[in-house]
């Protein structure tokens, strides 16, 4: 039996608060300490919605990741970026006072630092007029990160009134430079055709730079304009190899995605045991969908054991965010009373409501 392929609405979200968006990283004479792994959300992927018209893919694009998380720099290493050093530690006071010395001095990334700070209340309290001054600074400095943080300000109407034309031109500049973050961002504006010209093909490229610069989120929807045919020639062993690509980083969907292509052998030799390792996995982190397959190959014993208590607890489990099935619905019904009763007792469990 085939799992079913996800159909998930391109979303929007540009939005967010600056500090969702930005990367900050040490300036460039600046020895820069080794980044750890970054752990996805869970999704806030966006919510999941109805499909929509063609088009638009079946991909659920979510806005860039948080900053990276760097492990605290030795002290005795007078190369060390001391501004960057107390933001990673948390200390942003201390951030905000190196900073703005810095920032005085004419740094484009203290400056940008600044932005961040203001943006986020970090150390200081929420300004984003400021934060919007900041930016702009170190963007006429030739920041790419502050050209995105800027463009973010600019499309949310934070700081200032909304002026989406500015953003663009914020973002492709970025793009250009090589943010990736901007790059994605910019091509989900040219996928939804309202800001800008809807341009598939403009879309894809885009998204290809993002995913080239290891992008989870661009990743996983370039592997779904591939797997459709979207603005790039239809090749499902490529959008395989990004899905695969995207949930090393904990994507969530990209896991479900994928998990489904070794399921049923779509673009890739089938691996079902693997597959129900990496829905376990997404079930785990919260993905509705997973739980929902994961309760079907559970209780009809699909690449792995049966174990009905165990998928009728997961079918629960996504049931309560609306992902209901009535087969295993009636299936459930026809469970012996206790084993029925262990199901639901593990469901509140996992829920938190027992």
């Amino acid at each position: 039996m085939k799992l079913p392929r996800i159909t998930i609405l391109a979303t929007l979200l540009l939005t967010a608060p600056a500090a969702a968006q930005l990367q900050i990283t040490p300036p460039a004479t600046t020895p820069s300490p080794p980044a750890e792994k970054q752990k996805a959300k869970p999704p806030a992927p966006a919510k999941k919605k109805e499909a929509a018209p063609a088009p638009k893919p079946s991909a659920s694009p979510k806005p860039a990741l948080p900053a990276t998380v760097i492990p605290a720099p030795p002290t005795d290493n007078s190369n060390v970026d001391l501004v960057y050093g107390a933001y990673q530690r948390g200390q942003y006071k201390t951030a905000f006072e190196l900073a703005t010395a810095r920032a005085q001095a004419g740094d484009p990334k203290a400056m940008t630092m600044l932005g961040e700070l203001y943006s986020n209340a970090m150390g200081i309290r929420r300004d984003y007029a400021k934060a919007l001054e900041w930016y702009k600074r170190a963007a006429d400095a030739g920041d790419r990160e502050a050209m995105f943080a800027l463009a973010m300000l600019r499309i949310s109407g934070r700081g200032g009134p909304v002026d989406k034309g500015e953003a663009v031109k914020l973002m492709a500049s970025a793009a250009k430079l090589g943010e990736p973050k901007a790059a994605y961002n910019l091509a989900l504006l040219y996928l939804d055709g309202q800001t800008l010209p809807q341009d598939v093909k403009r879309s894809a490229e885009l998204l290809r730079q993002a995913a080239d610069a290891g992008l989870p989120e661009a990743q996983y929807a370039l592997a779904t304009f591939y797997k459709e045919g979207t603005g790039v020639p239809k090749d499902p062993e490529r959008a395989v190899r990004l899905l695969q690509a995207a949930s090393l980083t904990d994507n969530v969907d990209a896991e479900v995605e994928y998990a489904i292509a070794l399921f049923n052998g779509t673009g890739t030799p089938k691996n079902q045991p693997a597959a129900v390792a990496l829905l376990r996995k997404a079930s785990r982190q919260g993905s509705a969908i997973a739980q929902n397959r994961l309760a079907w190959v559970l209780i009809n014993g699909m690449g792995t054991s049966v174990d009905k208590v165990e998928g009728f607890k997961w079918h629960l489990v996504a049931k309560t965010a609306g992902k209901g099935d009535p087969e295993l619905d009636k299936q459930l019904s026809d469970l012996p009373a206790e084993d029925r009763a262990k199901a639901e007792a593990a469901a509140r469990k996992w829920l938190g409501t027992k």
